[in-house]
Parts: C-alpha cells; structure tokens; sequence
C-alpha cells in the first residue's frame, strides 16, 4: 500500500468508528425521558420562569404547540414508588380559580409496567391521577384516557396515553385551552 492509499485508509477509521458506534448510542439512549440534577434541583426549590420555556421546557420532549398569553413556568419532578414523574407547567398571572385562568401542564412518566391507556386508572401518580369518570378517546391522532378536570388539577382536561411501554404522557389543559387540546397533544414528541 502506497502512501497515500494509507493515508486515505485511516482518514475513514473515524468514519467507520462512527457508524459502528450508533447501534451502540442508541441501545444507550434512555427510553423515557428523565430530569438531569439541575432540573430535580429547580423543582426542589420552586424556581419560576419568567418568561416561560418554550417548546423544549422538557429535556427530551418537545412540545410542538404551546397556546400564547403564558407569563411564567414551572419545572416539576417527582420520584417515588420506582417511577419518575417529570414535567413542566406554563400558566398566566390570573388566579387559578378565575374560569378565565390560562394553565398547560405537560409531564413525562416513567414507568415500566405502562402498556396501555386503561393502566392509568390505577397509576402510582401523585398528583394528575384519572379517579373521575374517564373515557377512551382519539384526541390529536392518540387514543388517550381523558377525564374532566378535577380539585387539585383545575377546571379544564385532563388526558394521558402511553407514548411507548414504560413511558406515560399526560396533559392537562386549563378550560380556555381545551378547544386547542387535539394541537397540543398531537405536537408531542419525545
């Protein structure tokens, strides 16, 4: 082998590392998103946005349709019973219990045991759990469980699918953005 025939050859070691070392990269992707310590730190301490995040608020989500009028946002992240629960909530200055009130909370659950939306009957979730009258429907081409909202969610909709086996969308929409809810839940994607 000449000279530059060596050069050439190792000039696509790099190349060739590269492509061999995908499968590998994404046999190491996490399957769910989870909140690095910087997020789990900011939910800790209640710290708000002012502006609000916009479309990746969620590392490794993106939320494609976020409605306009959100003044501030908060990181959440909870840990508990083998599952994670992360997430993030815009809303505007109105109190909550004004009808007017602009509120879209969008989380991720990790949870390996989820298979199907009738699962979220019975989900280990803390806060967002579907207890009320549910029914299965297709909202922004998923079938989703949805309920009205209830206390500790507001008045709005709440709705939840299983993205993939282990992973868990919820979404609840204040009553303003309801009409919205087929955009929003449709705009997701992880």
């Amino acid at each position: 082998m000449n000279k530059i025939q060596q050069i050439a050859a190792l000039s696509l070691l790099p190349a060739a590392a590269a492509l061999i070392a995908l499968p590998a990269q994404a046999a190491e992707r996490p399957t769910c998103p989870v909140p690095t310590k910087a997020e789990a730190k900011r939910s800790a301490d209640s710290k708000i946005d002012k502006p609000a995040r916009g479309a990746t608020a969620i590392k490794g989500v993106r939320v494609n349709h976020i409605p306009k009028g959100f003044t501030y946002g908060t990181v959440a992240v909870n840990k508990h019973d083998g599952i994670t629960e992360y997430g993030y909530q815009w809303s505007d200055d109105r109190d909550d219990v004004d009808r007017k009130h602009r509120s879209l909370w969008v989380r991720v659950v990790c949870w390996p045991k989820a298979s199907k939306p009738a699962q979220l009957k019975n989900g280990p979730f803390d806060i967002g759990t579907f207890s009320g009258d549910t029914e299965t429907v297709k909202i922004g081409g998923r079938q989703v469980l949805t309920q009205e909202g209830d206390g500790a969610l507001g008045h709005g909709r709440y709705a939840g699918w299983v993205e993939r086996k282990g992973v868990v969308v919820t979404v609840m929409a204040s009553t303003p953005l309801v009409p919205e809810l087929s955009k929003i839940i449709e705009g997701i994607r992880l």
